[in-house]
């Protein structure tokens, strides 16, 4: 009967993906950890069940010495493998392969294998993590080859290839992709069409000086407001009292779903579209954004911290970031619905390419016929928060800058200079 409790147990925390042990798992801690917490637990439920295990079984059988557990972990990721390997019944397959450090900083290769299921439904599951001495195309090739062998599967069989954008699996002459072609040259590899739009933005957006400025100017910003609990706090109260103060104006209604609070999520590059979710919030609580950074500049115990947060909040109350905002999330809202589109899991070629040329279509019609709708949405944000607006017909002056000014107006700036080089 112990052996049937720790077995059950082993396989609901495998299910749920929970850690079997805890920091202290001596008899006198407050958390021995999640499998031995469940087991005492279980047996003071179950007074029959208490009375053999635990300190109450034979040394020998007692189910909680952590090679034991790992044993069971081993037995039950073999028999899930085994059903995989039988599932596929030896036809073809994919394999999608990605690799990154643990949190030992030792390199970890996780291996998927994707077919079709005898129902005609594709499958894609997850067979396993594999260390690896190093990330070089070649290396990696004998570990994926290792791994088949090991579960009597053929590189033959390998009909498709899925790796993100790093030289060494996208490489035309020895990248990962390249050499299992050369063995299987029917081993098709397709770059991710979502990875590869991310990939595009990031890269097209970092060409442009304005645009990267940008950027930089909300990653700091989200730095700022985020450093602390008292200034995350300082934003949801702040957000709080300008709602209650929108509720009783009229301006916003109550209902479900509506008025939900809004958060700074940091973007990244390998998800842009995060960037989209970001600016969408940082228009919504531009107000708390800029009580915050106000308050950073009065309070915050730093010089040099007071001076960033002074000089961001001086930045975002400027037309040219107001400006830059609204663009970005006009050309980000274009692209969004695409971004997602390709990461369902029932996409197929013909529609992402119908997709992608829609997407093309929009920002081209936005290129040609939207700048005057951008620039009142700008100008209506300013009005709102009281930002200066410049007159566009004027000659533009970089910045608060004493420079010169240039031989272009401000129309000409952004309309030229930003808007359509962007588009």
């Amino acid at each position: 009967m112990n052996l049937d409790i720790a077995w059950v147990l082993a396989r609901f925390l495998l299910r749920l993906g929970l850690p079997f042990h805890g920091h202290d798992e001596s008899i006198s801690s407050t958390n021995r950890g999640i499998f031995l917490e469940l087991l005492q637990w279980y047996g003071a439920m179950d007074q029959e069940v208490g009375s053999i295990i635990l300190q109450n079984a034979p040394k020998n059988e007692m189910m909680c010495y952590p090679k034991i557990q790992k044993d069971i972990v081993d037995a039950c990721a073999k028999e899930t493998i085994k059903a995989i390997i039988e599932d596929l019944d030896g036809d073809y397959f994919g394999i999608l392969v990605d690799e990154s450090k643990d949190i030992s900083h030792k390199e970890q290769m996780a291996l998927v294998l994707r077919y079709v299921d005898k129902k005609g439904e594709v499958i894609e599951r997850f067979v396993g993590i594999v260390h690896v001495n190093d990330t070089s195309a070649r290396s990696m090739k004998e570990t994926i080859y290792s791994f088949l062998s090991d579960h009597s599967l053929s590189p033959s069989q390998i009909r498709g290839q899925g790796y993100d954008g790093a030289s060494n699996m996208q490489g035309e002459l020895n990248g990962l992709k390249s050499l299992i072609l050369r063995d299987t040259p029917s081993a098709y590899s397709t770059h991710c069409f979502a990875h590869q739009l991310q990939l595009t933005l990031v890269a097209l957006a970092k060409k442009n000086t304005d645009v990267d400025d940008f950027f930089c100017i909300v990653t700091n910003v989200l730095n700022i407001v985020g450093a602390s609990y008292k200034r995350r706090d300082l934003l949801r109260q702040h957000q709080a009292a300008k709602l209650e103060e929108l509720l009783i104006s009229g301006e916003v209604h109550t209902g479900r779903g509506l008025n939900q609070e809004r958060g700074l999520q940091r973007p990244g590059d390998t998800r842009w579209g995060s960037h989209y979710k970001t600016l969408q919030n940082f228009i919504d609580i531009f107000p708390s954004i800029l009580y915050v950074l106000e308050f950073a500049a009065c309070e915050c115990p730093n010089y040099i911290d007071r001076l960033t947060a002074e000089s961001l909040a001086d930045k975002i109350k400027g037309f040219d970031f107001v400006f830059m905002l609204h663009l970005m999330l006009e050309v980000l809202k274009k692209t969004n619905y695409l971004n997602c589109s390709l990461q369902k899991m029932d996409q197929d070629i013909v529609n992402a390419m119908g997709l992608l040329n829609t997407a093309k279509q929009e920002l081209q019609m936005m290129r040609d016929r939207g700048w005057k709708s951008l620039l009142d949405d700008a100008f209506s944000f300013c009005n709102n928060h009281e930002i200066f607006i410049p007159k566009m017909d004027a000659n533009y002056i970089p910045g608060k800058s004493k420079r010169r000014a240039l031989d272009v107006t401000y129309s000409h700036h952004f309309r030229v200079g930003i808007f359509l080089s962007c588009y």
